[in-house]
This record gives structure tokens, C-alpha cells and sequence, in this order.
């Protein structure tokens, strides 16, 4: 079964420093039926103005997976790391047992536009831990690089859940099978492309539960994030 999720219908805030769409409940966000999606908890389109960002705050057990499309994001946390993270890259932090962090745009003039995803560890209290890797954007031309993984991806996740990221034009495509009983997200961050037959627009969302393959087509310089997720 495929259900579409139309980005209009997603949870919105705007904060005036930040413009964000919500997937699942969250914060002043809650809808019964969208509380998250198998393992998957949290997807969150953040635009955080030039100047602004989130203040010092805790996180424990969840793995917090951070995907920027634009602008730069800057890290500090409670382990020692003061990162920038640049389009391109994609960053992990395993909240474990407590961490605090804060994420800020100090860009004069830009905006950051990033995605910030939580999944639902599979182990708890474990010592907090964070990892940041480049992935090179001809690693996703036309195919779904594994960008995370319990047994590594770019990055290793402690979740029973994969993440991958794909770019897509025109003739290109690509499939994932999904193995019996387990739920799959496809979430298109920009332009359009195809779910199984099913056109999705930017901000679409494909929610998919005992599909034996996804199959990705029709691109129109499209670029999607795709979930292989517990049930």
C-alpha cells in the first residue's frame, strides 16, 4: 500500500527567525494519524534566518540525522564539537543517555535550509556520539547512495532503519527492494519525480507499507530522501 502525503498538508510554524514544516506531530504540531511513520519519528523542513538558530537544548535516546540544502549550519554541543555543516555533507548525533547541542545560521545574509530527521534507536542510555561526512553528489546521480546505516552507510546509525538520498532528471531511475513486512518514506526534497507510478511534487510525501520494491522515475531534477524502516 502507497499513501501520499501532499506537502500542503504537512503542520507548519512560522517563528519569523524560523519557517518550518512538520511530517509528523511536533511541537504545536499534532495530528493523530501522523505521529510518525514505523521507526521514523521526526522530519522537519527548517529555514532558519540569517543571524538565528536554536538556542542550547537536551536531547536523550534518539538518533538526530541533520541533511542541509543550502547555507550552513552551525553546530556546538556538549561533547566538545563546534562544526559547520555545508550542503553536501550529512550529520549524525546519537543523543544516548543526554546531550545538549544548539544549531545557528551565523550567515549575515542567507538562509539555512535543512532537513533535521529523528528515528527511534534501537539501543538506549548509550554514551552520546556524533559523526559528520561529505557525500559527493555523483555518489547520488541516478542512483540512491546509502547515506546511513546500523552497519554504516556514510554514516552509522544505532537504528533498525537505512536512509538513503538520490538525484534524479529525466531518463534516470532506480529501485529498492524492501524486504517483507518492514515500512519504507520517500520524502522529495526538491523538484518531482515518481513513486511507484505516482507522481510526487517538492514537499511530497510517499508512505509505504508491504511494497515489495520502490521503483524511482520521471525525475525533473529532482532530489528525494528514502527510508527503509523497522516496522
Amino acid at each position: 500500500m502507497l499513501t501520499v502525503r501532499k506537502s500542503q498538508d504537512r503542520g507548519y510554524a512560522d517563528h519569523g527567525w524560523l519557517r518550518s514544516f512538520h511530517s509528523f506531530s511536533f511541537a504545536n504540531y499534532y495530528d493523530p494519524e501522523f505521529m510518525g511513520w514505523g521507526n521514523l519519528r521526526v522530519i522537519n523542513e527548517d529555514r532558519i534566518a540569517a543571524g538565528s538558530g536554536f538556542g542550547t537544548h537536551g536531547h536523550r535516546d534518539m538518533e538526530i540525522i541533520s541533511y542541509v540544502l543550502s547555507g550552513n549550519l552551525a553546530h556546538k554541543d556538549s561533547m566538545g564539537n563546534v562544526k559547520g555543516i555545508p550542503p553536501g555533507d550529512v550529520q549524525r548525533m546519537s543523543a544516548g543517555s543526554g546531550v545538549m547541542h544548539s544549531e545557528f545560521n551565523h550567515a549575515p545574509n542567507e538562509t539555512t535550509h535543512f532537513f533535521q530527521i529523528w528515528i527511534e534507536p534501537n539501543v538506549r542510555g548509550i554514551d552520546p556520539s556524533y559523526e559528520q561526512q561529505t557525500v559527493p553528489p555523483a555518489s547520488k546521480r541516478g542512483a540512491l547512495s546509502r547515506l546511513a546505516a546500523p552497519e554504516g552507510g556514510v554514516i552509522q546509525i544505532h537504528a533498525d532503519a537505512t536512509l538513503y538520498a538520490g538525484l534524479f532528471d529525466g531518463q534516470e531511475s532506480a529501485q529498492l527492494e524492501i524486504a517483507p513486512h518492514r515500512k519504507a518514506y520517500v520524502h522529495v526534497v526538491r523538484g518531482a519525480l515518481h513513486v511507484n507510478g505516482v507522481a510526487l511534487a517538492e514537499g511530497d510525501a510517499a508512505l509505504l507499507d508491504n511494497e515489495p520494491r520502490i521503483v524511482l522515475d520521471h525525475g525533473q531534477d529532482a532530489e528525494v530522501l528514502v527510508f527503509d524502516l523497522a516496522p
